[in-house]
């Protein structure tokens, strides 16, 4: 099968993700999926039937964009998974017409697997502490816990590293007004769900590539990424996306 574009590091397919992706015959190190949600009348917004326990038999592990009531409408449809944990992805941007409820701002982002949990790559995310979260911990006594007792469950066992446990709500602005999708996530976002489930070097397949926002992610991230979408104006959009020089986040901005 020839792909729609492809360089060093990514591969992009045109089709349905039901019939490329066991025509490729792999096994990634990480799924990460945007599926659409099937809440609106939109065309384009159909959800693909049986597409998770596809992704199982290429995968043992997967994020997975979604609402609550997307999973609990899917919920049979991912029996094949076990639920390790769920991010939330703060957007800053409202979606959604409805009036008479909370404003939306965010959407969950659910990590499954399949197997034995000390068997997948999981890298724990850090962040830098703030200077007062440093302070806080530098001022504990030797025999009590620090502020931040989670990291270090014994007394007199903790360093102060500089660094602190990734909250599980991330907040990044979303793509309203530059995406090239309707859908699109922000490479912020996708970063540390990536770096966290798949090791450096490793494969991330997504089977919804819209307009390659993991594949970008992916190959920043210093990973391979292999891409399937549907429809090809998106597709399109993503190949002119993956085609412009870029560079490592790792070593400066892109």
């Amino acid at each position: 099968m020839k792909p729609y574009y492809e360089d060093d590091s990514v591969q992009l397919y045109l089709g349905d993700m039901r019939e490329v992706l066991p025509a490729l015959g792999l096994q990634a190190d990480l799924v990460v999926a945007d599926p659409p949600y099937a809440e609106t009348s939109l065309e384009w917004d159909r959800w693909p039937d049986g597409w998770p326990a596809l992704a199982a038999a290429h995968s043992r592990s997967m994020w997975c964009f979604g609402s609550m009531r997307m999973f609990l409408d899917r919920a049979p449809e991912f029996t094949d998974w076990k639920l390790s944990q769920d991010v939330v992805w703060e957007k800053r941007n409202g979606s959604g017409a409805a009036t008479d409820r909370f404003r939306r701002v965010h959407e969950h982002a659910l990590h499954w697997y399949r197997g034995q949990w000390g068997d997948l790559h999981h890298d724990t995310p850090r962040v830098a502490a703030t200077p007062e979260q440093i302070a806080r911990n530098s001022s504990a006594t030797r025999t009590s816990r620090p502020v931040h007792y989670s990291e270090f469950p014994e007394p007199n066992t903790w360093r102060e590293t500089g660094t602190r446990l990734m909250r599980s709500v991330v907040q990044v602005p979303s793509m309203r007004g530059v995406a090239r999708h309707p859908t699109e996530k922000p490479v912020g976002i996708l970063d540390p769900l990536i770096r966290y489930a798949c090791p450096p070097g490793g494969l991330v397949v997504d089977p919804f590539a819209g307009s390659g926002s993991t594949l970008d992610a992916a190959r920043l991230a210093g990973r391979r990424a292999i891409g399937i979408e549907a429809n090809e104006p998106y597709a399109e959009a993503a190949a002119r996306r993956l085609d412009t020089l870029v560079l490592p986040l790792d070593g400066g901005a892109a």
